[in-house]
């Protein structure tokens, strides 16, 4: 289980606030719609002390409103979820000067991380095979490649490659959250959700920060923009 370390991350979320607040004049204004929504999802989440599942859902929202990009056109458009996941973690990888998500994976989350990409209650081929779905039986051939290829990017220190996978599987998580997959409060997945939880908790700000350090990289058009009346 990831342990908080002492860090006060409700002051992190404050800092980031008014630092947005400083900045906010000067970025473009479908990026200050996106760390506008992004830290308004982040400080509800906090208020989630005791509720991990709330967390959880209140961050990947905030996740959400900081990656989705509203597409023009029909090709884009049909890319799957992960592949989006895959262009956002490139520019933000890009992007991490300071090497904030590079210490993030690599020192303080490094055992953590390693567990829940090992752990097959997050890994979707097992889910299909389980539900049924036709072309799964061989889920644990596919999860024994899936880690071997994490042991070479973990091995290479390929930061784009783990924070990729690792979304993969929080999105398995993010699914039975959203689609009643799972029960309030159960006791059969309460270490992933937890620790995927401290996972956004911890990463989400880093997101925010080097958005707002990189207003001219091209994050893309958030959903649902503001229309006036």
């Amino acid at each position: 289980m990831i342990r908080a370390g002492g860090t006060d991350m409700g002051s992190g979320i404050a800092d980031l606030e008014a630092r947005y607040r400083a900045l906010r004049p000067d970025l473009p204004e479908i990026l200050r719609l996106r760390i506008h929504r992004a830290l308004s999802w982040c400080r509800r989440a906090e208020r989630e002390g005791d509720d991990p599942d709330a967390r959880f859902i209140f961050y990947w929202i905030a996740f959400n409103a900081a990656y989705a990009d509203d597409v023009a056109d029909a090709e884009s458009a049909r890319m799957p979820e992960r592949s989006r996941f895959e262009d956002y973690f490139a520019k933000i990888v890009r992007r991490d000067g300071g090497r904030a998500i590079y210490d993030a994976i690599w020192q303080r989350f490094a055992q953590s991380i390693r567990v829940l990409l090992g752990n097959r209650y997050v890994f979707q081929p097992f889910w299909h095979h389980h539900n049924g779905l036709a072309g799964h039986a061989d889920w644990e051939d596919r999860f024994a490649r899936s880690q071997q290829k994490v042991q070479a990017a973990l091995a290479r220190q390929d930061t784009h490659f783990i924070l990729s996978v690792l979304f993969d599987r929080l999105y398995v998580l993010r699914n039975q959250l959203i689609h009643g997959g799972a029960t309030w409060n159960s006791s059969v997945n309460r270490e992933q959700v937890k620790d995927g939880a401290r996972i956004l908790e911890f990463l989400l700000p880093l997101f925010l920060e080097i958005m707002m350090n990189h207003p001219d990289e091209n994050w893309g058009n958030p959903h649902y923009p503001v229309v006036s009346a």
